[in-house]
């Protein structure tokens, strides 16, 4: 989908041009046919691989950049996800990448000149045993010392900012306390991709949409070129951001990723008077929801244990999650369904991501995301574009690199990755 931008913006102007079925508008991002080579290929429309084409080419000059995406822009789990943004993770490594990601969030609606509508509205985690509240006091001194805004709340102080929610001792999940990040909240997610489509194209970005990578030429031991179902596409240097189909991509080029892909769930209610106006997650719970612009509930769930592509739900882990829902908070108990979906995640060992160059010199890889990539958005698209155009890691992203997995120095982030881990 083409979001549709026009510089004259009064009524008559509007007026005449819906009488004309809207015909004439300026396409808001370029779709031309894809040239016979480029400096720099892209891999995957997604919320990630526009970020970093946008960071290419406006904070380094990049004059030959193309974002080339199977099916639609912003189709994959860019539209498949919960929309939290958040920076609260207990290792530096990965706290100071999604502090990063966050301080870009924060000027992103002004530097894209496009409304991402991004809301601090704050992030609770919930404690429902002793050991939770241990590991909430440990994540937040550590947040604290990394200069990442996060508190300590107990059961009364959370039921004074959440009236909705039960704490009360009969609860079947007792609510002992919560960490809370202020600057926490969600965006839209499809905004965020328009946005940076946009923003890309104006520096000159060319994108194809209905493109896939069907190969890789590879010889010795530097990368070529692409072969696409609209042709063969020189490139000297490859980023492929593909989320969970990174695996797929990786085997084109005789790679094996230390990744799982699984399919991640989440489900909307109907629309209801605004009642909830932050984000309330629960690790132990397997749940955790806030409410849109429209009323609705935006409710995420776990990942199926399986391995698998599909983009559905299961009634099962959805039946667990509303349950788990309506026990927090038992007044949502009459609210019917709307609609549910499933998003496929790229989960590393250390559910820690991947930012990467590869043994194939001009082949470089940013998956592993998990359940944390909407929140990582720009924050991932910079560093990633700084990897790619200096061919060496940012300094935010060298722990990311591949060789941790034989090297040893893994970044164990299980505990605060997401309640999906």
């Amino acid at each position: 989908m083409s979001g549709i931008v026009n510089k004259d913006y009064s009524f008559w102007s509007l007026f005449t041009k819906g009488l004309r079925h809207h015909e004439g508008w300026e396409p808001a991002w370029r779709s031309p046919e894809p040239q016979k080579s480029y400096d720099f290929v892209i891999v995957g429309a997604g919320g990630h691989g526009l970020a970093t084409a946008y960071y290419l080419a406006k904070e380094h000059g990049a004059k030959s950049v193309v974002v080339l995406e199977k099916g639609y822009l912003g189709g994959g789990n860019t539209a498949r996800n919960t929309t939290i943004v958040r920076s609260n993770y207990l290792w530096d490594d990965a706290a100071l990448l999604y502090e990063h990601a966050l301080k870009l969030w924060e000027g992103l609606t002004q530097d894209l000149n496009f409304n991402v509508m991004f809301s601090q509205r704050g992030v609770f985690n919930l404690g429902h045993t002793l050991q939770d509240m241990r590991d909430i006091e440990r994540r937040v001194a550590s947040n604290n010392l990394n200069g990442i805004d996060a508190l300590v709340l107990d059961a009364r102080e959370v039921k004074e900012r959440i009236p909705l929610i039960d704490t009360s001792k009969r609860a079947r999940y007792p609510i002992l306390g919560a960490s809370l990040q202020p600057r926490g909240g969600v965006a839209r997610h499809d905004a965020v991709a328009w946005g940076f489509a946009r923003g890309a194209s104006k520096y000159g970005v060319d994108i194809i949409e209905n493109c896939e990578v069907v190969g890789m030429d590879i010889a010795d031991g530097r990368i070529k070129g692409l072969e696409t179902t609209r042709g063969y596409i020189g490139a000297s240097r490859v980023g492929c951001v593909a989320a969970g189909h990174s695996s797929v991509l990786a085997a084109m080029a005789g790679i094996r990723l230390p990744l799982e892909s699984h399919p991640l769930q989440a489900l909307v209610s109907e629309s209801m008077k605004p009642c909830l106006d932050t984000v309330v997650m629960s690790n132990a719970v397997h749940g955790y929801l806030s409410q849109s612009d429209k009323g609705e509930l935006v409710i995420g769930a776990g990942i199926d244990h399986f391995n698998s592509y599909a983009q559905r739900g299961s009634p099962h882990v959805i039946e667990h999650t509303a349950a788990a829902i309506i026990e927090m908070f038992p007044m949502f108990s009459r609210l019917r369904m709307n609609r549910q979906w499933g998003g496929i995640v790229d989960t590393a060992p250390d559910a820690c991501p991947i930012i990467s160059k590869t043994r194939v010199k001009g082949l470089y890889f940013n998956c592993g995301w998990g359940t944390g990539g909407f929140k990582a958005t720009p924050g991932s698209g910079h560093v990633f574009a700084h990897t790619l155009a200096h061919d060496e890691p940012h300094p935010l992203n060298a722990a990311f690199s591949l060789d941790r997995f034989w090297s040893g120095h893994l970044i164990d982030e299980h505990g605060a990755a997401g309640v999906a881990h």
